[in-house]
């Protein structure tokens, strides 16, 4: 996060945000430390009193050069949640962010005021970031979202499983993930004799795999599943045929 007055955004440190949800309405929900520079700066913000940048670094769950897959911002208008919707934006955390510390959320966050009872600070507090816009640059391509695009995306089906099921292709089905270089086409023959592939993203639309070339340069391969998938045992329909399709 980048907020003014923050010169380093080091100085955030491990005060950054420790979970964040989305709103219905599209405002990004950030819990932070009580006693963090964020909770401060935020404490007694209206409207476009703050503004600040979020940067959002999305790295790959298998260990391969080049892990980053993509960032994105997110800028906006920092105010502190407060009054009667403090308690439906802790559920709302909670809900995307059941573990630890967060299922006693709504004990621990700092009232309205600066301070907890007896003027100890409270252990976390809640933010709301207001978007006003954002990018995104990632594999697929660098473009703006509008505000009204990004409240109204939904998340991807796949995206709670995604580290997992690409752990589990990587590590149990490697040779078939191989294999699929059999649909390159022209290129399968300067790909297929080298190795390794390693699966790098999956979403409901396909699976991308990074393959190395005969001058020993990686490059990334999209396979589009035939249509979009909506669950895990949909996902599993889906690359069975993608093997399939590779073996024949």
């Amino acid at each position: 996060m980048t907020i003014p007055g923050i010169e380093v955004p080091d100085d955030l440190g491990m005060d950054g945000p420790a979970a964040r949800a989305v709103t219905p309405d599209g405002d990004v929900l950030l819990l932070v430390s009580g006693g963090s520079p964020a909770a401060r700066a935020a404490a007694y913000a209206q409207d476009d009193d703050l503004t600040c940048v979020m940067e959002i670094t999305d790295v790959a769950p298998v260990s391969i050069p080049q892990r980053i897959r993509g960032r994105a911002w997110v800028a906006g208008w920092l105010t502190p949640v407060r009054g009667g919707d403090r308690a439906a934006s802790a559920a709302l955390l909670a809900q995307a962010h059941p573990v630890g510390e967060l299922l006693g959320l709504g004990d621990t966050l700092q009232p309205d005021s600066a301070a907890g009872p007896h003027g100890r600070t409270a252990a976390w507090t809640l933010l709301r970031l207001e978007v006003g816009e954002a990018c995104v640059d990632d594999l697929w391509g660098a473009d703006g979202v509008e505000p009204d695009d990004f409240a109204q995306a939904t998340p991807d089906p796949l995206a709670p499983h995604e580290a997992e099921l690409l752990q589990h292709l990587h590590a149990a089905h490697s040779d078939q993930v191989r294999g699929l270089c059999a649909l390159l086409g022209e290129r399968s023959s300067t790909v297929c004799t080298r190795g390794p592939a390693v699966p790098v993203a999956l979403d409901r639309f396909g699976l991308r795999v990074r393959f190395t070339d005969d001058a020993d340069q990686p490059f990334d391969a999209r396979f589009d599943f035939p249509e979009p998938v909506r669950s895990v045992s949909e996902l599993r329909r889906a690359m069975h045929a993608l093997f399939e399709a590779a073996a024949g």
